[in-house]
């Protein structure tokens, strides 16, 4: 299995394919992963006294106690440096964005935490290698250490990759993610532009009736049969300190099978949605929604069943992929403005008001589709365009 995934803000993209790891090269990752998890506890550590003491730990800093670490340490010499080094760039990248977050003091809902202690039984391995501690030979994997991989080639690699991730999922399964240059692939243009709302009840309302993306319900259609394995696991939850039972673990086993594939059916729509509204416009104005505050709302689950962030998060993919122009709407008032003449109602619409009516030019139409029409006028896009035809009212307001 291969997923093409571009990086957000890069110009890099990330192919996955599943690995085929026998006993021995699974008890060797496992010791990397080991030797990893030590030293990033060991940097949570550092990082936590110098701050009570006052002090500086920058990555200078870390480094050295890597160096240190090693020479003193034969266990952590057994193991290759590549991926402990990469271990300690990973954590100093993780405490400068939390830092910066509380430097900007955003709200403590957005805030990147700062770095944690990783557990043996909790965290599942990660191991990130660059260009020099890895190489493909002869259609294997091989790692520094002398560890060799073997991969299943699903699709051919675009470009030489600079770097692998190694990682093993809730199931149990390996996988190498390799990050190689993005390929674009330009679409020709289409001259038509399409206006995106994110909402509950539908996923994502456009300005064109044909590209609505209605809500598909996975997580709901799989309620019942997760509830069913959550209840196995209830029943044989091991007392504190105890290992897990053979049913418990197969509970638990069958329970991340069946979130995994909900969340691929989630992203299996989201894409072939993505890819239809890509290719049939070459303009779009998107509400950049940030859904979190519904984690807390009454429509919690069925927001997360919509799973409106990945939804946008491939949309903006395949837009960058293909070359289209994306242009990322502010969300405030966009229920409250018209569509046609740009006016502003003075009062907030409640969310049982379905229908949008226009005190100054008498306009009429769904609440949705108004706000989709919006995100068109505040992007500077000509409604005209979306639908090939003049909208009704008097002229358009172009937004600044």
């Amino acid at each position: 299995m291969t997923t093409p995934k571009l990086a957000a803000g890069t110009g890099i993209a990330r192919y996955t394919y599943r690995l085929r790891v026998s006993s021995t090269a699974r008890a060797t990752l496992l010791g990397e992963w080991d030797r990893c998890r030590w030293i990033w506890n060991e940097c949570v550590a550092r990082s936590k006294k110098a701050h009570r003491d006052g002090e500086k730990c920058g990555p200078a800093r870390l480094d050295k106690m890597l160096t240190e670490a090693r020479s003193a340490t034969p266990w952590l010499r057994e193991g290759s440096s590549v991926p402990q080094q990469q271990v300690v760039r990973d954590f100093g990248r993780s405490r400068a964005k939390a830092l910066k977050d509380i430097k900007d003091r955003l709200p403590i809902r957005q805030r990147a935490g700062m770095p944690k202690h990783k557990r043996k039984h909790l965290a599942d391995p990660t191991l990130n290698y660059t260009r020099h501690g890895f190489r493909v030979k002869d259609g294997r994997l091989h790692l520094a250490g002398g560890l060799v991989l073997t991969v299943v080639w699903s699709r051919e690699l675009p470009a030489d990759p600079s770097s692998v991730r190694i990682y093993r999922d809730s199931l149990g399964h390996w996988y190498a993610s390799f990050v190689v240059p993005a390929q674009a692939e330009p679409l020709p243009e289409t001259g038509r532009c399409i206006g995106i709302d994110w909402g509950v009840t539908e996923t994502a309302t456009t300005t064109s009736d044909e590209h609505d993306l209605p809500h598909a319900e996975h997580g709901k259609k799989a309620a019942k049969k997760l509830a069913r394995y959550q209840r196995m696991m209830a029943r044989r939850q091991p007392k504190r300190g105890q290992a897990g039972s053979k049913g418990y673990r197969r509970a638990k086993r069958l329970t991340a099978k069946l979130h995994k594939k909900v969340a691929r059916q989630r992203q299996d729509t989201a894409r072939k949605w993505a890819k239809r509204v890509v290719t049939d416009h070459s303009v779009l104005a998107v509400e950049d929604f940030c859904p979190k505050f519904l984690a807390s709302s009454s429509m919690a689950r069925k927001a997360a069943d919509a799973a409106i962030s990945a939804t946008k998060h491939e949309l903006v993919n395949m837009a960058r992929k293909h070359g289209r122009t994306l242009r990322l709407v502010h969300p405030a008032h966009t229920t409250m403005d018209c569509g046609h003449c740009g006016a502003r109602t003075k009062h907030a619409l409640p969310l049982s008001e379905r229908t949008y009516t226009c005190t100054a030019c008498g306009a009429v139409s769904p609440r949705d589709k108004n706000s989709a029409r919006v995100m068109l006028l505040r992007a500077g896009l000509n409604p005209a365009s979306a639908d090939r035809g003049r909208p009704d009212g008097p002229p358009v307001r172009q937004a600044a």
